[in-house]
């Protein structure tokens, strides 16, 4: 099991967002009760008016070195587990920038 999925060009990754960390941070796995694995993410802003779900995207972006605008969120608005589209994604510098993420504790 893994945090990413592939659709043609695009990553889908699925994430535990903690909004209003005392800092931002991508790293580590969480797993739900039904054995899902979700990379976590911590952002500093709160979670209002979709305020936290922008850091966590303004987030990805610089960790990835990705643009921004290309990623979304797919599901989750206001929830803790969300699903983001990167679009262009399925490239193996990603996936291995991701996968080095999931190992770290």
């Amino acid at each position: 099991m893994t945090v990413w999925s592939q659709t043609g060009d695009d990553l889908i990754l699925a994430v535990r967002l903690t909004p209003g960390a005392s800092k931002a941070a991508i790293g580590g796995i969480w797993t739900d009760e039904k054995g899902a694995q979700w990379l976590s993410a911590r952002v500093t802003a709160v979670p209002e008016k979709g305020r936290a779900n922008d850091a966590l995207v303004a987030l990805l972006s610089k960790y990835l070195d990705w643009p921004k605008g290309a990623i979304s969120l797919e599901s989750g608005d206001s929830n803790r587990l969300k699903r983001l589209r990167i679009r262009g994604g399925a490239q193996p510098r990603l996936i291995a920038i991701i996968e080095e993420q999931v190992d770290v504790t």
